[in-house]
């Protein structure tokens, strides 16, 4: 193999370029095998560039790509601290170069280093905030860019208390830190503390799994589900109204004067101060009855009702 600097032709044919780079197993192979892999000049690289530009060679685009996967290599290891796959991170970021090789402008005057770093890290940054949790930490532009660099600084701090030989590195910051850190990033103080809570959080399951003994856990879907808005307690929600008005006023209609109003008078009627109606005495002495016929007369007047209500549902 033979490859000549300087010149836009070469006897590297992209087929033989691939071929070092193992496809499937050993990370480190994989890694070492990139950084094998020549790199270009200035004047191949804008070549190889207007290539791909003008005639969309696959080619050119291929030479770019290779001769950058280091670069890739290089970023992916300073998010290794966010406990992802190492090769996960990489094939993310080798997805970002591969999308700043097809946008890459000759003409910018720029090195496609230069350009390709930030479509790099844009690309590993949105797997991690994808993966990193099973809730998204942080949703927005500027929650992003806080989500990064408040970790990135709250490790140097640890490392600065480490240096000054602090017994205790402290997982929570001090009012004076979320003071320097708001001023450092531009952010207000509160969007600090929220953050740092975030990122202090962990996953919790809603619905925990039975445990071994066939009980089942307890979990925050216990104390967090909103009954009143289960479909089936909304559909007896609505039957229990429906009954209580019209289904009521259609029973008591089937009943005769006297026994609605027994029943109105006992069950249905509340005064002002909170009171009910009237008492089986009191009706009984208005009919001119014993109070025991009244209540007869109830009871016969509730159970017609019933069947009533029975048959309207």
């Amino acid at each position: 193999m033979t490859y000549t600097t300087g010149t836009i032709a070469t006897t590297l044919a992209p087929a033989t370029a691939w071929s070092m780079v193992p496809s499937l197993g050993n990370l480190d192979a994989y890694i070492s095998a990139v950084n094998r892999l020549p790199m270009l000049t200035l004047e191949e690289e804008q070549g190889y560039a207007r290539k791909l530009k003008e005639h969309n060679d696959l080619d050119a685009a291929g030479r770019l790509v290779l001769s950058h996967l280091r670069l890739v290599v290089s970023i992916s290891r300073q998010y290794l601290g966010y406990g992802l796959p190492h090769g996960d991170l990489i094939q993310e970021g080798n997805v970002g170069l591969m999308k700043a090789v097809k946008r890459f402008d000759p003409d910018q005057g720029v090195r496609l280093v230069s350009y390709a770093m930030h479509w790099i890290k844009a690309e590993i940054h949105e797997y991690i905030l994808k993966n990193w949790r099973m809730v998204k930490v942080a949703t927005t532009k500027a929650q992003r860019k806080l989500f990064f660099n408040l970790r990135s600084m709250k490790q140097g701090l640890k490392s600065d208390a480490a240096m000054a030989d602090d017994a205790m590195l402290r997982d929570t910051l001090t009012a004076s830190e979320i003071d320097a850190m708001a001023e450092k990033l531009n952010v207000k103080r509160e969007e600090v503390i929220e953050m740092e809570t975030r990122l202090a959080g962990g996953d919790v399951l809603l619905d925990p799994s039975p445990s071994d003994d066939g009980e089942q856990a307890f979990g925050p879907i216990a104390y967090l589900a909103d009954g009143a808005h289960e479909p089936t307690a909304m559909i007896e929600s609505r039957q229990r109204d429906h009954l209580a008005s019209d289904g009521i006023a259609m029973a008591l209609e089937a009943l005769d004067a006297r026994s609605r109003r027994i029943v109105e008078e006992r069950w249905l009627k509340v005064n002002d101060d909170g009171s009910g109606g009237m008492t089986l005495h009191e009706l009984a002495a208005e009919y001119g009855v014993s109070a025991e016929r009244i209540r007869q007369i109830e009871v016969a007047a509730m159970k017609k009702m019933k069947k009533a209500l029975a048959e309207f549902a």
